[in-house]
C-alpha cells in the first residue's frame, strides 16, 4: 500500500499500481490493469464527440452517453465504479463513478452521469514503476 498526495492511495505489487482509492476509502482499478482484463468492471461507452473532455479531466455528460455514437453495454445503479469506453476506440480511456443509474441516465437525458476519477495521460496512468 502507498499513500499519495491528495488523499490518493494505492495498491501496488511489484512496484507497479494496481488500484488507487478516493478520499472515501473506495478501491479502483488502474486503466493499465483494466486494459489487461477489459471485463472487470461494468461498461459505458462515450460518443466521439465527447472523447477530448473526457481526455481532459472533465466529468461525462448523460448526453454523451446516450446519444446515437455511445453505449450503455451495463446497467448499473447509482454510485457504481465503471469503465468508459469511447466509439471506435478498444481500450477504456476514464474510470469513473456514477451519479445516477443508467435507467436514470436513459430517462432524463441530461446533467452529470458519471464523475471521472482516472483517464488516459492523468497523473496516475504517468505512474509505471514505483520505486
Amino acid at each position: 500500500m502507498a499513500k499519495c498526495a491528495g488523499h490518493l492511495g494505492m495498491v501496488v505489487i511489484e512496484n507497479e499500481p494496481l488500484f488507487f482509492s478516493d478520499r472515501d476509502g473506495r478501491y479502483y482499478p488502474t486503466l493499465r490493469l483494466l486494459h489487461k482484463y477489459p471485463l472487470m468492471m461494468p461498461r459505458l461507452r462515450v460518443d466521439r464527440g465527447a472523447i477530448k473532455f473526457v481526455l481532459s479531466g472533465a466529468n461525462i455528460m448523460v448526453p454523451g452517453l446516450t446519444s446515437a455514437g455511445a453505449t450503455i453495454h451495463d446497467d448499473v445503479e447509482k454510485e457504481t465504479p465503471v469503465a468508459i469506453y469511447a466509439e471506435g476506440k478498444e481500450h477504456a480511456l476514464a474510470i469513473g463513478f456514477t451519479l445516477m443509474s443508467t435507467a436514470e441516465m436513459r430517462e432524463t437525458n441530461k446533467g452529470i452521469g458519471v464523475e471521472t476519477m482516472h483517464y488516459l495521460n492523468d497523473g496516475l496512468w504517468k505512474i509505471t514503476q514505483l520505486h
